[in-house]
C-alpha cells in the first residue's frame, strides 16, 4: 500500500469518526441536562406558587383576589421576569451578569431622552418615530451586553468582576446623562402597550410569555443552546469538542443585554419615567429567581419554565405581603428564607440520590464472586 493510500484511508477514517464523536457528544449533553434535574425547579415552583396563592387567599381574600391586585401581579412580573431569563441564560454558561438592571435602566433612559429631545420641537414626529426610538433602546442594551461579552470572552476577566465593573460604569453614565433626575416621557406606543389587554390578559404579560418561549427554543432546540449548556456543564469537554468558546460567550452576553434592553422598554410601558436608580433591588432578586427556577449556579442546566414560575411565585408573595400590610424589608427576609429552604431541599435530595446510586452500584454479598464460585484445589 502506498503512503498516499494510507493518508487517504486515515483521512476517511477520521472523517467517519467525527460524526460518531459529535453524535456521542450530543447524546451525552442531552443525558446530562435531563439527568441533572433541570426540570426539578419547575416542579417545585408549581408547588410553591400554589401554596403561596392559597396562603394569601386565606389570609386576606378580599384584597388579594381583587381584580386590581391580580392585574398588578400580571403587569409587574414581566419586567422582572425578562431580566431573570437573561440572568438564567448567562448563568447557564457558568457566569453571571450583575449589570443587567443597569443596562435596562440605561436603555429606558435612552428611549426617554431621545423621545423628549425630538418631542421638544415636534411632538408628532416623536410619536411617529416610536418604533425607531424603542429599537434604539434595545440596541443600546445589546451593546452593553456585548461589552460584557468582550471583557469575559476575549479579555478573560472573571464574569462577576467584569459585570460588577460595567454595572458601576453604566449606572455612573446614566447619572451623569440625567443629572441624577428622573426623566418623564416616552413614545405613545409604549403607553398603548402598557394599557392593552388581550382576553383580559395584559399585553405586557403576553410579551413576557412569548420571550420565555423563544429563549426556551434557543436553549433546547438550537446548536447554540447546546453549546451554551456544554460550556457551562464541562468547559474542558467543550474546548476539546472544538466549540468556539469566545463566540458562544459573546453571543450569550449580547443576548442577555438585548433582553435587559427589552426589560427597559417594559419599564417605560408600565410607567413612563426613567431614572438611574430604578429597580435597585432587582439585582439580587433576579439571581434569586433564576436559582429558584432550577438554574445551576455553576452552569450546565436551567429551566425557562421554572424561571417563569419562580417570577410569578415571588410576585405573588410580594403582592400578598402588601395585602396583609407587611413591609418590603420583611419581603426581603422572605426571599432569603425561600432561597435557603430550596437550597437545603436540593442538598438533601442530591445527597439521597448519591446514596441510592452508591447502594445500587455496590456488589451484592449473596452473589458469588469468581473467587468464591469455584472450590479451591
Amino acid at each position: 500500500m502506498s503512503p498516499d493510500t494510507k493518508v487517504r484511508n486515515g483521512a476517511s477514517g477520521a472523517s467517519a469518526l467525527l460524526p460518531r464523536v459529535n453524535d456521542q457528544l450530543e447524546s451525552w449533553t442531552q443525558r446530562l441536562v435531563r439527568g441533572s434535574g433541570a426540570h426539578r425547579g419547575a416542579g417545585r415552583m408549581v408547588v410553591a406558587l400554589l401554596i403561596a396563592f392559597a396562603l394569601f387567599t386565606a389570609l386576606n381574600p378580599r384584597v388579594f383576589l381583587s381584580p386590581i391586585n391580580l392585574q398588578n401581579i400580571a403587569v409587574a412580573a414581566p419586567e422582572i421576569g425578562i431580566i431573570s431569563i437573561a440572568m438564567m441564560l448567562v448563568m447557564l454558561t457558568g457566569g453571571i451578569d450583575l449589570s443587567l438592571v443597569a443596562i435596562a435602566n440605561f436603555s429606558a433612559i435612552t428611549i426617554s431622552m431621545l423621545h423628549n429631545t425630538i418631542a421638544a420641537s415636534d411632538p408628532a414626529l416623536a410619536n411617529s418615530l416610536g418604533i425607531v426610538i424603542v429599537l434604539a433602546g434595545i440596541v443600546v442594551g445589546m451593546l452593553g451586553g456585548a461589552v460584557n461579552g468582550f471583557l469575559v470572552s476575549v479579555v478573560g476577566i472573571t464574569p462577576i468582576l467584569a459585570t460588577l465593573a460595567t454595572m458601576q460604569i453604566y449606572n455612573g453614565m446614566a447619572i451623569v446623562w440625567t443629572g441624577g433626575t428622573t426623566l418623564y416621557g416616552a413614545p405613545q406606543l409604549l403607553a398603548t402597550i402598557g394599557q392593552t389587554a388581550v382576553a383580559n390578559a395584559p399585553l405586557l404579560f403576553i410579551i413576557f410569555l412569548a420571550v420565555a418561549v423563544l429563549i426556551a427554543i434557543l436553549v433546547n432546540r438550537t446548536a447554540l443552546g447546546r453549546m451554551i449548556q456544554l460550556e457551562g456543564a464541562n468547559p474542558v469537554a467543550a474546548r476539546y469538542s472544538a466549540i468556539p468558546r469566545r463566540a458562544v460567550l459573546m453571543k450569550t452576553y449580547t443576548y442577555g443585554g438585548m433582553l435587559a434592553g427589552l426589560a427597559g422598554v417594559l419599564f417605560l410601558a408600565r410607567n413612563p419615567t426613567a431614572s438611574a436608580d430604578y429597580g435597585a433591588s432587582y439585582v439580587l432578586l433576579v439571581i434569586v429567581i433564576a436559582v429558584l427556577g432550577g438554574t445551576n449556579p455553576t452552569g450546565g442546566f436551567a429551566s425557562v419554565t421554572g424561571v417563569v414560575l419562580a417570577t410569578l411565585t415571588l410576585q405573588v408573595v410580594s403582592s400578598g405581603f402588601t395585602a396583609i400590610r407587611l413591609s418590603s424589608y420583611e419581603y426581603a427576609i422572605a426571599q432569603g428564607v425561600i432561597l435557603i429552604a430550596v437550597m437545603i431541599l436540593d442538598a438533601v435530595s442530591s445527597t439521597r440520590a448519591r446514596r441510592q446510586k452508591k447502594v445500587a452500584s455496590a456488589p451484592r454479598s449473596d452473589v458469588p464472586t469468581p473467587e468464591t464460585a469455584l472450590p479451591r484445589a
